[in-house]
């Protein structure tokens, strides 16, 4: 399996079609055909379904798709890296988080280090939360930043930041006349939130069942931002993770505390036994210093705590039950 052969599946998969992979790459629309060809040879199986001059994915070339694609990312890094070895140049520094993370808090981050007088160059690409792992792990990022649970051995979380959810809703409903909203009252409203019930989605079911009622799902997402969206437009009361309530400002919305903490749980991490260079100890820092600024009510927790926290029935949160507008920071066990 040669480079110029993934290049040309990804290009076909972007576009749709042979002639499209052909204009996007550069060559001729027979050549991209060949190179396919050989690929589905020598991997033993059909990645199109040909239908005149379009093309139809098949469900493996979705699945090798993203693959393929984070090979070529990985590639385009070391690219990046080679030139700047090349000019004697600080290396970029490789940031991968989860979409909230990446969209709202890293580059919050790097404004302040470049407002403090840091000069380097970094490059950012969002992932899920195991791809991030995997990122590091393959040696194709320096920093992570990911939701919680981090649970391996091979990396170091160097933080954590728990930071309670929140309500955005429109400045219409009614329930926006509340300083702090009530789970009782949300669960009487459509209700948008998030899909995942593996990570932030437990925490919120858990919630209205301690509180013992049941929310009127009304949208189910993979992103707060959608949640939020579905908000703007009157479709109901979105429970969203914090950082892209108030990192992602949209107009026409209000945010508001709830009368009980759902803890949102992110973690910095970095892999283990790998000497850090100024910049990756300056990143770790300065997204600590922006959660603290960007996120009210937000606590940031030593790493020995990362199994406490993920816990299903914990009972010992440090992140406060909210009865008003007014939010703190604490730092619990992080080291000055």
């Amino acid at each position: 399996m040669e480079l110029h052969q993934l290049e040309a599946f990804s290009a076909v998969m972007s576009t749709g079609s042979m002639t499209g992979a052909a204009r996007l790459l550069g060559r001729s629309q027979p050549g991209v055909t060949r190179t396919i060809q050989d690929l589905e040879h020598e991997i033993g199986y059909a990645l199109f379904e040909r239908k005149g001059p379009r093309v139809t994915p098949t469900s493996r070339a979705f699945r090798l798709y993203g693959e393929v694609e984070r090979s070529l990312i990985g590639l385009a890094a070391i690219e990046a890296s080679a030139r700047a070895i090349g000019r004697d140049e600080v290396m970029p520094l490789r940031v991968v988080a989860t979409p909230a993370l990446a969209a709202a808090l890293a580059p919050r981050a790097m404004a302040k280090l470049a407002q403090a007088g840091a000069r380097f160059d970094t490059q950012l690409r969002s992932a899920s939360a195991e791809q991030v792992a995997e990122a590091l792990l393959s040696r194709s990022a320096d920093i992570g930043i990911a939701t919680l649970p981090l649970d391996h051995a091979a990396l170091d979380v160097h933080y954590i930041i728990e930071a309670p959810c929140v309500a955005v809703l429109h400045p219409n409903d009614p329930l926006a006349q509340d300083a702090v909203l009530r789970l009782a009252h949300v669960a009487a409203q459509p209700v948008a939130t998030l899909a995942n019930r593996y990570r932030l989605r437990s925490r919120i079911d858990r919630a209205f069942d301690e509180a013992g009622v049941a929310p009127n799902v009304a949208l189910e997402t993979n992103a707060s931002l959608n949640a939020m969206m579905a908000a703007q437009q009157q479709l109901g009361v979105a429970i969203v993770d914090p950082v892209t309530a108030f990192g992602m400002r949209l107009p026409d919305v209000e945010v508001r505390p709830l009368d009980v903490a759902i803890p949102f749980l992110y973690g910095v991490v970095t892999l283990s036994g790998l000497p850090r260079s100024v910049e990756v100890n300056a990143m770790i820092e300065s997204l600590a210093e922006v959660s603290r600024m960007l996120l009210p009510g937000s606590v940031r927790h030593a790493a020995s705590r990362h199994g406490a926290l993920v816990a299903h029935d914990r009972t010992d949160s440090a992140a406060p039950t909210l009865h008003s507008s007014s939010f703190t920071y604490r730092d619990i066990g992080a080291p000055a």
